[in-house]
């Protein structure tokens, strides 16, 4: 009759023991990158990032005639929010909350400029921006060559990309918070998408406040 050896229990729980600590170390670093991800896609507030956010040399065409550059930032409150007019969701989401935030501020929102800047630029005309928000009080839709879209997308840590859809069709998955910018141009903080009314409305009046 053969004998199990005295250390087997032990041998046994080691290695459990082992495994555990692998599987822990796995969880703990994929947190990490999530984590690491999720900063690297919302603007910080504050700071070198606050001062060079929106910064930089692109030049759109905005559906009221106006060009819009980093200097489109300064002389008011203005609220920034990237999409493109055919989003399924997000973008009619994130215009219906903005419209209900106006409402919520009543006369306080007015002045508060409202840019829609498009990342499908290929598709959305300035025609097609002006008929998608043209029934938000005070938003300007913005569009332009690739290129300059592209150069706005990195001012703005926007990322965006190209998803195919059956045939030629394509969907585009893209950031989804408003940016909110003080008179000087500078970066104030973000608002995130299906954020709590109240929240966003408290954001608003600071940013107001702050002129």
């Amino acid at each position: 009759m053969n004998k199990k050896p005295d250390n087997a229990p032990s041998s046994q729980m080691g290695w459990r023991s082992r495994s555990g600590m692998v599987v822990g170390a796995v969880l703990i670093i994929g947190i990490v990158v999530a984590l690491a991800l999720w900063r690297a896609m919302v603007p910080v507030a504050g700071g070198l990032a606050a001062d060079d956010f929106g910064r930089g040399d692109y030049a759109l065409t905005a559906t009221d005639g106006s060009t819009f550059t980093q200097a489109s930032l300064v002389g008011g409150p203005s609220l920034v929010f990237f999409g493109f007019t055919h989003c399924p969701e997000v973008c009619p989401t994130t215009l219906g909350d903005i419209l209900t935030w106006q409402e919520e501020l009543g006369a306080e929102a007015e002045g508060l400029k409202i840019f829609f800047v498009t990342v499908d630029p290929e598709r959305d005309t300035t025609e097609m921006l002006a008929d998608y928000v043209g029934w938000l009080p005070g938003a300007v839709g913005v569009t332009g060559e690739r290129a300059e879209i592209d150069k706005a997308q990195a001012a703005f840590r926007i990322y965006a990309k190209k998803v195919p859809l059956e045939g030629d069709d394509y969907t585009m998955d893209h950031s989804a918070y408003v940016m909110l910018f003080d008179g000087t141009g500078r970066f104030f903080e973000p608002i995130s998408y299906g954020e709590d009314t109240a929240q966003a409305v408290d954001k608003l009046r600071r940013l107001l406040a702050a002129g």
